[in-house]
């Protein structure tokens, strides 16, 4: 009785230190994260939210893609959140071997559940500590997706995991050897047989209770002392930040990029007073408080970098320890910004001043030398400005969306790196020099290889049939063609261009194009960050549009589109600067032909064909199917890539890469090709120009040196149509290397596309 009582005293003494700890550690965590900007777009509606929450956290749908770990984290999940009823019995346990719950506590199902819990538990954290022991960084590099995690955090994680399943299995077998409980055998199938080996002691009964509430209560600990160790903190910030997540409906942050914010609300550039509003991300309190939530939230898991196309070529680029070292530094800058301080653009301390506060010195003496040095450090900068993101890691992002995609806690990776972005264009003038040819044609000429307006209808030249132009009147047609930046003056995308035209027009298709009213959609503007040209381009666009479809309803409002990027930013931008119109991909529209029988193919297309998925048109839209369908309906054999459909690997194009040298690693057009030519095609078919292009230089660089056949060519999707609805061939693409597209950029400005 004397040793029981000493143990329930030292489980109460502990538990209350321990749970003063966390709920500090709490506290100060909701304070830290409410240092970020407002966002009142986070907060309904409320039953669409609180459905994905539950979807996710029950379903396990993000987390199931990584099957080989789902079932074993849902265990572990189940067995902290259930298992937390069987850990609070402990403190009756201590003091009395014979408590258990009221009422339920001798109810079969609830015996059965227990069992169910602490046997989950255990074979759950081996599982996933074996998961990351297989996953370790020894490996060869950068195959790891742990590399840049925290081992001992991660171990500390899952070691209380198994204690604590441990501890719930013996506290009952222990309680069936003392024959203080009596269970029938399906109820205790592991507990029973283990209870026949133990002692008949109910002293043990509430020592294992203590081991149980001992592990958990240190865990509180540190946890409550350790605020930037997400992989115990995402036990209870998860649920926040996937009901807070960006998109109400339960979709993923990607397609529109979020409007760039000021004090919670989209800011109109037009109106904007750059001494009061935040233009994108320059300082970590810039970041909204769900990015600071996103923030707390990473569990470090990786999944995020092993998708990462920058990650897996070599690039200093990993979207995980962005996210982490934008946390450490938020939470150790967080005492100085708590305090009160605050720096302007010019790095001059504005917050703690004397004529601020009357308790300045006392404010000054709060901070921790190492949060003011914090404080002094420049969000975006090399390792000699002591910078926490390095304008290599800042600029290799190819906002491809692989991250976002796969994060099982619904973190927010391409918005935080648009936005730092954002300010590094629109504040600081500070981008890679490429981007400035790029911008310059984009501003004077609509379209980013610098061409004339009145060249955008010279891919109708050799076309035996007219192409419609509007001239003011869409008449009879159901679609406005958008042909696009690259399909107008890019030679390969123009095959796509007439391919698609032939198409429509065989398939007696009414549509017309704009010609020279069309001018760039602003994507590589916006994903690069200048969000002021993007929006110059829009409200343009959107103003021509808008008059084409002027005595159309919403309904009729289509067009149709060759390219991923123009189709996404049509699509799920533009409504965001006054333009909603019905936008379907060209691969989409041709489906539909096809099965309505417009379109026959005639002459199958025999050959093996791997298919590229665009980031933009299939992880960012999640239009999988309908190029897949084209390519079967032309006869052709598909071979699918390892990676395909949402674990895509990027052609290295997007977030403006296109225009921008790559100077480090691998290049990620030919770690694609690559990959593509393991399928042994005679075709590698995309249905995007931007793709299409990095892939035919990926396959003529791999042709020179040997490793793919001369046979081997690039084509869009629609060419392989056309070849089977017409008994025609197209010539093989010429790189850009040997015939120049375009107006040619200064060499200062030119890449390598």
């Amino acid at each position: 009785m004397t040793l029981q009582l000493v143990l329930g005293l030292v489980a109460v003494v502990v538990s209350v230190v321990a749970w003063g700890v966390f709920v500090a550690g709490v506290w100060k965590m909701i304070k830290i994260i409410r240092l970020g900007q407002p966002d009142g777009t986070r907060t309904g509606p409320f039953w669409p939210r609180l459905k994905t929450l539950v979807v996710e956290f029950v379903a396990h749908t993000r987390m199931a893609k990584f099957r080989s770990v789902a079932p074993w984290h849902w265990m572990v999940m189940w067995g902290f959140l259930i298992g937390s009823a069987v850990l609070f019995e402990a403190y009756g346990e201590v003091f009395d071997p014979r408590f258990h719950w009221p009422v339920i506590g001798t109810w079969s199902l609830w015996l059965l559940l227990v069992e169910l819990l602490g046997l989950g538990t255990v074979v759950g954290g081996v599982a996933l500590a074996v998961i990351r022991q297989r996953n370790h960084p020894r490996r060869a590099d950068r195959v790891s997706r742990f590399a840049g995690s925290s081992f001992r955090s991660a171990y500390f994680v899952e070691a209380v995991v198994i204690i604590e399943g441990l501890g719930i299995l013996l506290v009952k077998a222990f309680k069936q050897s003392s024959g203080l409980e009596s269970a029938p055998l399906w109820t205790s199938f592991v507990t029973q047989p283990l209870a026949s080996l133990l002692p008949a002691a109910p002293i043990w009964v509430s020592v294992m209770a203590l081991v149980k509430l001992l592990s958990g209560m240190i865990w509180l600990v540190v946890v409550g002392r350790n605020l930037t160790m997400g992989i115990a903190w995402h036990r209870f910030s998860a649920f926040f930040n996937i009901y807070f997540k960006r998109e109400d409906d339960g979709g993923v942050a990607l397609g529109a990029l979020k409007p760039m914010m000021s004090g919670g609300k989209v800011l109109d550039l037009e109106e904007a007073d750059p001494d009061k509003d935040v233009f994108g991300v320059g300082k970590v309190e810039d970041f909204s408080w769900k990015g600071w939530l996103d923030f707390s939230t990473c569990t470090e898991c990786g999944r995020c970098q092993s998708q990462c196309p920058a990650w897996n070529t070599g690039k200093p680029l990993s979207p995980k320890m962005v996210i982490t070292q934008l946390r450490d530094h938020a939470f150790a800058k967080a005492p100085y910004l708590l305090a009160g301080g605050s720096r302007d653009m010019a790095g001059d301390e504005v917050g703690l001043t004397e004529d601020k506060y009357e308790d300045y010195k006392k404010r000054l003496e709060s901070i921790d030398v190492l949060a003011m040095a914090e404080s002094e450090r420049p969000l975006v900068g090399g390792p000699d400005e002591l910078g926490v993101i390095d304008p290599e890691v800042l600029w290799s992002c190819t906002t491809c969306g692989a991250c976002v995609e796969q994060c099982p806690v619904d973190i927010e990776h391409v918005d935080h790196i648009v936005d730092m972005r954002r300010y590094q264009v629109l504040i600081e003038s500070n981008f890679p020099t490429e981007l400035g040819g790029m911008f310059k044609n984009l501003e004077n000429k609509g379209n980013p290889w610098g061409q004339n307006a009145k060249d955008r209808l010279a891919w109708t030249e050799g076309l035996d049939f007219e192409v419609p132009v509007f001239e003011g009147e869409l008449g009879d047609a159901e679609y406005l063609f958008w042909v696009g930046c690259a399909g107008a003056f890019e030679d390969r995308a123009k095959k796509t261009t007439r391919a698609v035209a032939e198409l429509l027009h065989t398939a007696g298709v009414k549509y017309t194009v704009l010609g020279p009213e069309e001018t760039c959609t602003g994507d590589p503007a916006r994903r690069a960050g200048n969000e002021f040209l993007f929006q110059m381009l829009a409200q343009q666009n959107v103003e021509v549009l808008n008059a084409v479809f002027e005595d159309r309803p919403a309904g009729q409002r289509k067009i149709v589109v060759t390219c991923a990027h123009c189709f996404n930013t049509l699509a799920n931008e533009y409504p965001q600067v006054g333009g909603t119109y019905e936008v379907v991909h060209h691969t989409q529209l041709l489906n539909k032909l096809v099965r309505e029988r417009r379109l026959v193919p005639v002459a199958p297309v025999t050959e093996d064909v791997t298919y590229h998925d665009p980031c933009y048109l299939g992880r960012h839209n999640k239009v999988y199917e309908a190029p897949r369908e084209l390519i079967g309906a032309s006869g052709a054999k598909l071979r699918e890539m390892p990676r395909h459909e949402e674990r895509s690997m990027c052609c290295g194009a997007g977030g403006a890469r296109m225009w921008m040298e790559e100077r480090i690693g691998k290049r990620i057009n030919l770690d694609r090709v690559d990959e593509a030519l393991g399928t042994a095609p005679s075709k590698i078919a995309t249905g995007c120009p931007f793709c299409r292009v990095m892939l035919t230089d990926g396959v003529t660089a791999r042709q020179s040196d040997g490793q793919a056949g001369a046979h081997v060519e690039v084509v869009d999707v629609a060419q392989m149509l056309l070849e089977s609805v017409r008994r025609g061939t197209e010539k093989a693409d010429t790189p850009t290397d040997e015939v120049p597209t375009g107006t040619p950029l200064p060499d200062e400005d030119k890449s390598k596309v």
